[in-house]
């Protein structure tokens, strides 16, 4: 299902009052989402383990590796004063994992839901916005770079920078504070709209980007098999049910870290997140599209982002396609040059396949490539960190090799001049060393399980990711 709002659906004009005066016809309750097999997910450890801390480790993610809890690391190293300060080469022992029980087997969205995807098209996040007309119709915020967005404009950047539904968006917003339909829970600070109180995520933009990366994060995690349980806000450590879909899997993960026990079982079923998408949006599997991903899906045909002859290096493997949380769909690429961190390069990136550009933001450049201009449909790739040819705007048809711009620092944190390039189908970011692995001409791309650690493989030729300019990442067409 595509459509905003249902055809029949009958608007009042809003006042200038937070009440929802909106009249939006549901999508129509239907069968009980289709049944998956049950996954194969992690056996669970039963003997206790060494673990010897790496160079950007922290707590959380040892513990999400180990399947316990902060808490119970904690236990097992009284040593460990500050849970803050731990140093590479430094030994923890890490408990057997257990689980408390086992999660409900609920399923609150479909995967279509959860990513930027065909069942987006057609949404309007500002006149929906509008519409409702509580809190959100009347937010605005200046973001870091002095640009200042509505409550609508930022809902949809994140939605379109993390590939994340904004519909689903919305009902955590609407689930958590109330901000869509009404005034706001009295309860929820303006700076902490998803109650995560977290000093360095205040405001709506932070807080939705959060909430993004980890609904990605925690489908990633499952879609991949690499939990086996849930470690809830409170340190309650639940088995994961194996019949639920990734688009529950990331609902149920980014809860848990903001929810106990208690409160996260209650959000997780009939009367949580899925009660509130109910009410606003109608039935969430009245949306799904199956599959999203075919098992069938094959790539098509790309090139290397620059001109034949040209020496660039290959300076990452396989690491998120945006944020944290995606999977592993982004590769980068240097240009040749004495100079390092953040320069002006004069080196041309070119279109890697045909297609036509459908958004254009900083640093940012998306380009379709099934011919029909709409980002959330088919095979789309990202450029970013581009400076992209003052001549291209949305909707210009691109053909292969045509020149986009010049590598750059812009959108995103990057410590140097490059050019990370990803890959998306129906919206789902896909893997650089999945089932269907990056190929650019001919080459193909594997990973060491590290991430941003790995390799180019061309009839036996190997390019290996390095984090410089040296013979052994250098990569020509």
């Amino acid at each position: 299902m595509t459509a905003s709002l249902p055809a029949d659906a009958t608007v009042t004009p809003v006042p200038a009052s937070p009440t929802p005066l909106v009249t939006i016809t549901p999508a129509p309750t239907g069968p009980t989402p289709t049944p998956n097999q049950p996954a194969a997910l992690p056996t669970l450890r039963s003997e206790e383990t060494e673990y010897i801390v790496q160079a950007g480790d922290s707590l959380a993610r040892i513990a999400l590796l180990h399947q316990v809890s902060v808490a119970q690391i904690l236990q097992a190293n009284p040593e460990i004063t500050d849970p803050n300060l731990i140093e590479p080469e430094q030994k923890l022992l890490i408990p057997p994992a257990s689980a408390n029980e086992l999660a409900p087997d609920f399923k609150i969205i479909p995967d279509a839901e959860l990513f930027y995807s065909p069942s987006a098209v057609g949404f309007d996040t500002q006149t929906i916005v509008a519409q409702f007309g509580g809190k959100l119709a009347r937010y605005q915020e200046e973001l870091e770079d002095g640009t200042e967005l509505s409550g609508a404009q930022i809902v949809q950047k994140v939605a379109e920078d993390f590939s994340v539904n904004p519909r689903l968006l919305l009902a955590v917003l609407e689930n958590r504070s109330g901000w869509l339909t009404g005034k706001g829970d009295a309860n929820i600070k303006e700076d902490y709209p998803l109650g995560l109180h977290d000093e360095n995520r205040k405001g709506l933009y932070k807080q939705l980007s959060w909430a993004a990366n980890e609904l990605t994060r925690g489908y990633t995690l499952w879609s991949q098999a690499e939990v086996a349980v849930w470690t809830l806000a409170d340190g309650t450590v639940v088995r994961i049910a194996p019949t639920i879909n990734g688009g529950t899997a990331g609902v149920q993960y980014m809860l848990g870290l903001l929810l106990g026990n208690d409160e996260w079982k209650q959000a997780v079923t009939e009367g949580g997140l899925y009660a509130t998408y109910l009410r606003l949006f109608g039935f969430p599997f009245a949306f799904a599209i199956e599959p999203l991903v075919p098992e069938d899906l094959v790539q098509p045909e790309l090139v290397l982002p620059f001109k034949p002859g040209d020496i660039w290096y290959f300076t990452g493997g396989p690491h998120a396609g945006w944020g944290t949380g995606s999977a592993w769909a982004g590769i980068d690429f240097a240009p040749a040059g004495e100079e390092y961190g953040c320069y002006e390069s004069q080196s041309v990136v070119v279109a890697a396949a045909d297609g036509i550009v459908v958004r254009i933001g900083d640093g940012v450049l998306v380009q379709d490539l099934d011919g029909d201009g709409i980002e959330q449909t088919g095979w789309s790739l990202l450029y970013l960190h581009l400076d992209k040819n003052e001549d291209i705007d949305v909707g210009t048809y691109l053909q292969r090799d045509d020149p986009i711009g010049y590598p750059s620092c812009e959108g995103g944190y990057t410590t140097g001049t490059h050019l990370h390039l990803a890959r998306r189908y129906n919206g789902v970011w896909i893997a650089a060393d999945g089932n269907v692995p990056f190929e650019l001409s001919g080459w193909v791309a594997s990973s060491t399980g590290i991430e941003y650690d790995g390799y180019l493989t061309k009839d036996g030729q190997t390019v290996e990711a390095f984090d410089g300019r040296a013979d052994l990442n250098q990569i020509a067409r």
